[in-house]
């Protein structure tokens, strides 16, 4: 199928920026199409307008993408003018973490040319991802890590939820990460799993204070920069909704699929449907739904019951054909243990056993 370049344009014309749309700006330049290769350059007036262009960057390739015919799309980002001296330069970014030898995270995306990448060693990379917050999606990334290691798999954990890092209290470290040569970051290893997080380069109670740009760069550096090693899985621990990590990593990595993790109810499926048509617009695929805090039981008089409902996720997952990896008890336990930084998984105990049977179904699956 031919595009024509009239096509082309009617996208980038939808793409909101300051002041107008890529097109009605100006902003577009050597515009250029080749069998299903589009090519243009987005020319700011300054570097500090080329920054601030940079989701738009991402949603015209996105937006392109979706175009019946286009198989690639090489957007490049320039500017007019040097960036601006030292003695002038914009004050730092709040919340900006910055490890021995000059790493500094959060710093804004480096330009990104071709389809998704891959990790060097990472064979499969699978992202946790829902709707809404507390349906226990970290809950759920950190102690499924450590069930496929109890398994014999390599594996690491990324906490990308910038925002709400958790994955440093509930796997237990506190440790700053090093960075001896100033370009890697070494990573640190908790329960047989290789992990990082943001938060292990912050005071626990201290905000990130970032625009959108900075977090796409951020979760740039914290895949490309990290020594991850040889793994089998990489496990990523997204935040809640629809934002800027997740259209960056879909858009930018090479991932195995995603999981969508939802509790029973209503309100709770209503967001998940959202994720899971997220990931569908992203071309990532879907590996099957979880349904976490599904069934109660008292300790006192054993009693099961279902205080969110139970099977909500199961039937959504029926009705949209897409795996349903299984159920997830609530439990004090699973809080009391991530609390103290050490995953109910690690245990015998029946909600173990009940991250155990996921981590073999994934393995089973080929999927980790």
């Amino acid at each position: 199928m031919s595009i024509a370049r009239e096509d082309v344009l009617a996208v980038l014309a939808r793409v909101q920026v300051p002041g107008g749309t890529l097109v009605s700006r100006d902003l577009v330049r050597a515009l250029a199409v080749d069998g299903g290769t589009v090519r243009f350059v987005i020319e700011a007036a300054t570097p500090d307008e080329a920054r601030s262009l940079a989701p738009a960057q991402v949603a015209a390739e996105l937006a392109l993408k979706a175009l019946p015919g286009v198989t690639s799309v090489q957007a490049v980002m320039t500017a007019h003018g040097p960036a601006p001296k030292a003695a002038t330069a914009a004050p730092p970014q709040l919340g900006a973490p910055q490890l021995g030898q000059g790493v500094k995270i959060g710093q804004h995306p480096s330009p990104h040319q071709g389809g998704p990448a891959r990790i060097a060693g990472v064979d499969r990379i699978i992202a946790i991802g829902s709707g809404k917050g507390g349906v226990g999606k970290s809950t759920v990334s950190s102690n499924l890590a450590v069930a496929l290691a109890k398994q014999g798999r390599r594996v690491g954990l990324l906490d990308a939820d910038i925002y709400g890092p958790s994955q440093p209290r509930m796997m237990g470290v506190s440790k700053r990460p090093a960075s001896p040569d100033g370009k890697i970051i070494e990573p640190l290893h908790a329960h047989g799993v290789t992990m990082m997080s943001i938060g292990l380069m912050l005071k626990e109670d201290e905000a990130v204070i970032w625009r959108g740009p900075m977090l796409m760069g951020a979760l740039q550096q914290l895949l490309g920069q990290v020594a991850w090693g040889e793994l089998d899985v990489l496990i990523i621990d997204l935040p809640p909704g629809t934002g800027d990590i997740q259209l960056t990593l879909c858009q930018r990595t090479h991932l195995t699929g995603a999981i969508v993790v939802s509790t029973p109810q209503d309100v709770a499926l209503l967001d998940a449907r959202k994720a899971l048509d997220m990931f569908q617009k992203l071309k990532t695929p879907v590996l099957g739904l979880i349904e976490n805090m599904s069934t109660y039981i008292c300790p006192n008089c054993g009693h099961e019951a279902h205080l969110f409902g139970h099977g909500g996720v199961a039937a959504e997952a029926a009705r949209l054909d897409l795996p349903f990896l299984g159920e997830l008890p609530l439990s004090i336990d699973v809080r009391l243990a991530g609390d103290a930084g050490t995953p109910i998984a690690l245990g015998d105990s029946p909600a173990a056993q009940a991250y155990a049977r996921l981590a073999q179904r994934l393995i089973a699956g080929g999927m980790a």
